[in-house]
């Protein structure tokens, strides 16, 4: 019986080299992406309407510097995180390390695309293929011819060419016995990068890492983990198991332990059914429920639209409605009802959701709001035809947007 092989692969800074297609010339600069709408295309062909996209001048694009609002990075090209700027920052946070940089919003309709085309290239070569977000997938190397060569790496070369000749854009992959130490060799070697590892690295390339990097163990548990002397796996690993256990708790602390040691028996799922889909927003300045009601209601209609369509477009309905708010203190707020039917229609979730608003304090200002539809199955299986509401709400359907 052949050794599991496992891969992890991980689109290498995916949305930013995405743009970097449409902007060749922006290559080797420090850009972050993220921060807002779509509208720096238009302006740039407004200036620049004599040349294509790829001529344009760096100089013309907007700086990090100058940017203002409350907006996070999606991601950033490698230049810049080189200046400490990364995923899930504010943009302001961002601005004080690396002001030269470069600003471009998501293009989510071309990453999208870009995201079907790397996925459909890989499943030519190795069709047991686990979705694990727009950028990265868990790929079951184990029966695919050359999957067993060199660990790993001839297969995981030719799906790095094969992406490279489709798309433009590199990636970097892992190959290891499980998909655990798989996705920590995906980090080993990036941009561009293949990293192999066999049971018998588990103590040279695992064990010095730190905690951190067991996908996992995530914040809260890291500062207890350090409190307890623990710093890098190869700690946790020294430990009893029983000990973890006392401390973590009996799932966590035998799963801590298991981790490790590098014990994963997961399979790659080629199939996995949604729990819920969702939608939310930054805004861009604090939005008061009373004074800028006529702004939060246009800003929740469209929420609730897109989620709807996310729901059509992928062929799901679902009965509990929910939403969320972020205050200006970063406090969160979620709560959420469910039907007696499954809908996908944007008005039901609507008024739902307006019902939930009621059940939560409108008295501050607000950062975020978000609405999420959950309990989904198949639209073909819905026990019983979704109940539609034909009218738009109306000015007096919400007390509160």
């Amino acid at each position: 019986m052949p050794d599991r092989r496992i891969a992890h692969l991980d689109m290498d800074a995916f949305f930013a080299s995405v743009e970097l297609l449409r902007y060749p010339q922006l290559k080797g600069l420090p850009i972050v992406i993220g921060g807002g709408r779509r509208t720096v295309d238009e302006e740039l062909r407004g200036r620049f309407a004599d040349r294509p996209l790829s001529e344009i001048p760096p100089e013309a694009f907007p700086r990090l510097k100058d940017y203002v609002g409350r907006g996070v990075i999606t991601t950033a090209t490698y230049p810049a995180r080189q200046f400490g700027v990364g995923s899930a920052m504010g943009m302001m946070k961002a601005a004080r390390l690396c002001p030269q940089a470069l600003v471009l919003p998501v293009d989510f309709e071309e990453v999208r695309r870009f995201s079907r085309t790397f996925k459909a290239t890989i499943r030519e070569i190795a069709p047991v293929v686990e979705d694990r977000g727009v950028d990265e997938v868990y790929i079951d190397f184990t029966e695919v011819p050359g999957g067993q060569r060199q660990g790993g790496r001839a297969l995981a070369r030719l799906i790095q060419k094969a992406i490279f000749e489709r798309t433009g854009l590199t990636c970097s992959i892992g190959v290891a016995p499980n998909k655990l130490i798989a996705k920590m060799a995906s980090e080993f070697d990036k941009p561009n990068g293949i990293s192999i590892v066999q049971p018998e690295d588990l103590q040279s390339r695992i064990w010095p890492l730190a905690v951190r990097k067991i996908n996992g163990i995530g914040p809260k548990a890291e500062t207890r983990l350090h409190a307890l002397g623990l710093h890098t796996i190869g700690d946790i690993a020294a430990r009893e198991r029983d000990w973890l256990v006392e401390h973590f708790g009996r799932s966590y602390g035998a799963w801590m332990h298991d981790a490790a040691w590098g014990r994963d028996d997961r399979p790659v799922v080629t199939e996995s059914e949604p729990v819920s889909m969702s939608r939310e927003t930054t805004f861009e300045r604090d939005l008061h429920p009373v004074r800028d009601r006529a702004e939060l209601g246009a800003i929740f209609s469209d929420l609730c639209e897109r989620v709807a369509e996310d729901l059509r477009r992928k062929g799901y309905l679902g009965r509990t409605i929910g939403i969320k708010l972020r205050y200006d203190d970063f406090r969160i707020a979620t709560r959420d009802q469910t039907l007696d039917h499954y809908t996908a229609d944007a008005a039901t979730i609507r008024k739902a959701g307006g019902q939930c608003l009621k059940r939560v304090d409108l008295g501050r200002r607000l950062r975020l709001l978000g609405v999420r539809v959950g309990k989904l199955v198949k639209a073909e299986l819905a026990p019983q035809p979704a109940k539609l509401v034909a009218r738009e709400p109306g000015p007096g359907t919400l007390e509160l947007f």
